[in-house]
């Protein structure tokens, strides 16, 4: 089995490296030729991973059409904005004549004013191909030095073939599930960042254990929520890419969503915040694009709601915390 991953970012990189040490064949695809280069000769992601040495095994290149010429994998490692633009990219690499057996989505977000899942935005650009998500509580660095980590592979219909990649992904270091609830698993990987970002103000705020257990509770509480609402199953997101995952992003030192929401807790603003990134914060525009899907829907989601308050209309965040502490009260 033949794997290509696109885009070279640090959970690129490191997804890369994992199917590497399986001992998988597999081609990175940096999005620049100069960052494919780089890696090449160095051996070494120095933007992304630093200190990592990249398996001699690990097949590097930007020329993509050469890179899926035997595919039967693509993994799209790339910001949720961004995923159309590079499905479009790896649909023309492929050429008339041939798709790939399965293509799987890396990024956890919905996209602007259409507000797709990743999976669907593969499947208007590759209709006659599987596509799927990979997604579950995972840091990139953790995954790259093969410290134990799991995962939960959706698909909308299992069939032969993905139990096949399911083994293939997997190893020593890496267990990896399947679901069939493709909608639940991607709605809890892009919600978990929104709340990593409220648990993150909270911290900034000073306002300790305490409160910030009780606003994952509650958050997880919405997630199921406005996840069903949407069509997901409930039990999903108390599983890998709903629960295991809020709780990875949200008490992580590691995670830019916990961090970004940190620093708007202590006093920074949202827009000065992006401005100065070279990262994506995948949070933040799935806030906007997810606040617009709820209220289009009229799906109530207060903790949401109140992250959108202060990442885009500037409403400081000890004010969120008062209107949702001043809600009415009510049963669990």
């Amino acid at each position: 089995m033949n794997f290509c991953v696109v885009g070279a970012g640090a959970w690129g990189t490191a997804f890369a490296v994992h199917l590497a040490r399986l001992g998988r064949s597999v081609v990175l695809v940096p999005r620049r030729p100069e960052q494919a280069e780089s890696l090449a000769m160095a051996r070494e992601n120095i933007e992304y991973l630093p200190g990592l040495a990249l398996p001699a095994a690990l097949a590097i290149t930007a020329d993509l059409s050469a890179a899926v010429a035997q595919v039967d994998v693509v993994l799209l490692a790339c910001p949720s904005q961004a995923l159309r633009v590079t499905a479009n990219r790896v649909f023309a690499a492929f050429g008339e004549t041939r798709r790939p057996r399965l293509i799987v989505s890396l990024a956890k977000g919905l996209e602007l004013d259409t507000h797709l899942r990743p999976s669907q935005v593969i499947a208007a650009v590759f209709p006659e191909a599987v596509a799927s998500a990979l997604t579950g509580p995972t840091n990139a660095g953790e995954v790259a030095r093969g410290l134990p980590a799991a995962m939960v592979l959706g698909t909308a219909t299992t069939n032969e073939f993905v139990g096949e990649v399911q083994a293939a992904i997997s190893g020593p270091t890496l267990r990896v599930y399947t679901s069939d609830d493709l909608a639940g698993i991607e709605y809890g990987g892009c919600l978990k960042n929104i709340y990593a970002i409220a648990a993150g103000c909270a911290v900034g705020l000073g306002l300790g254990d305490n409160a910030t257990a009780a606003l994952l509770t509650r958050a997880l509480a919405e997630m199921v929520r406005v996840g069903v609402s949407l069509g997901a199953r409930a039990e999903t997101f108390y599983g890998l890419s709903g629960f295991g995952d809020l709780v990875a992003t949200c008490h992580g030192e590691w995670s830019r969503n916990r961090e970004f929401g940190q620093r708007i807790g202590e006093g920074r603003s949202a827009a000065e915040l992006v401005a100065h990134r070279k990262t994506v914060v995948e949070g933040y525009r799935t806030t906007e694009s997810f606040h617009g899907l709820c209220v289009a829907r009229k799906i109530e989601a207060p903790i949401l709601r109140e992250t959108h308050a202060i990442l885009f209309e500037g409403k400081a965040p000890a004010l969120a915390l008062s209107a949702l502490m001043a809600r009415g009260l009510k049963r669990e």
